[in-house]
């Protein structure tokens, strides 16, 4: 009994920080979706005194990533009824060119700002609608959820480490008769540690596959019912084989830290 606690101090901890890791990887992920459906969505209006084409645009700032013309015409109808032929075509004449430029990427404020900077240095062009006031509410708030999630998690896996050094201590105090029979004959450091990097990736493997399943459960079950649309419409986010090798890739990194962390450590108090 005693072993399994000891055993869950170290995986329990272990499991927070993979679970961290992994919550980052599909936020990431379902932000990225997320963001490519706002920089669809995102236009910004151009206004130029001649017709302009996509190449110059381009040309000007290489974060442009398309172009079209909105048609004069209808706004001519919108303005002009009851007019004269004559006079509708005088007024078509003097209205400016417009154009409904799209990015090629969910940009920061600053870089929304360079942008229409560069449009508005053509002489060429009059005027360079990015509603920043709406884009620039929209992507602080993004970006606040985003550096929130990271310090929370950055947070949680230095609390988790130094639970798991503090088990790693308990576990190495256990084994301290056969560490100091391996070291009178000889034995180096690293044998004389293998029995902790044994224990301990044993639980990163039962950390790793924990945390695997909990989110197949989470992609496979809670996703399609949960009725969150983000949630169902990303479900291949949640999770992918390739983050079962990312997950023990970290939680064996962090036994490393944590064994050499003790070992060394008491290795200094001995001496």
């Amino acid at each position: 009994m005693k072993s399994i606690k000891n055993h869950l101090m170290f995986i329990l901890p272990l499991v927070a920080i993979l679970l961290g890791v992994e919550f980052y990887l599909v936020f990431d992920r379902t932000t990225d979706s997320y963001e490519e459906g706002l920089k669809e969505g995102y236009s910004m209006l151009v206004v130029s005194k001649t017709p302009v084409s996509f190449d110059h645009l381009q040309s000007l700032n290489n974060h442009i990533s398309s172009s079209k013309k909105i048609k004069r015409e209808k706004i001519v109808t919108e303005i002009a009824k009851g007019v004269s032929k004559i006079n509708e075509d005088k007024i078509l004449g003097a209205l400016p060119h417009f154009y409904s430029v799209h990015l090629n990427k969910y940009v920061s404020t600053s870089i929304l700002e360079d942008i229409q900077s560069d449009l508005e240095s053509d002489d060429n062009i009059k005027r360079v609608e990015t509603f920043g006031s709406a884009y620039s509410s929209s992507y602080k708030l993004f970006s606040f959820i985003k550096l929130s999630l990271k310090i929370f998690i950055v947070f949680m896996a230095v609390v988790s480490l130094f639970l798991i050094i503090k088990q790693m201590e308990i576990w190495k105090y256990a084994h301290r008769q056969r560490m100091q029979v391996m070291e009178i004959f000889g034995a180096p450091l690293m044998l004389r540690s293998g029995v902790l990097f044994k224990v301990a990736i044993i639980d990163a493997l039962i950390a790793t596959i924990f945390t695997s399943l909990f989110f197949l459960y989470l992609k496979f079950q809670w996703a399609a019912n949960s009725g969150i649309d983000i949630m169902m419409e990303n479900k291949e986010a949640l999770f992918r084989m390739t983050d079962i090798a990312i997950l023990l890739i970290i939680s064996i990194l962090i036994v490393i830290i944590a064994v050499y962390s003790v070992v060394f450590t008491t290795k200094g108090e001995e001496e």
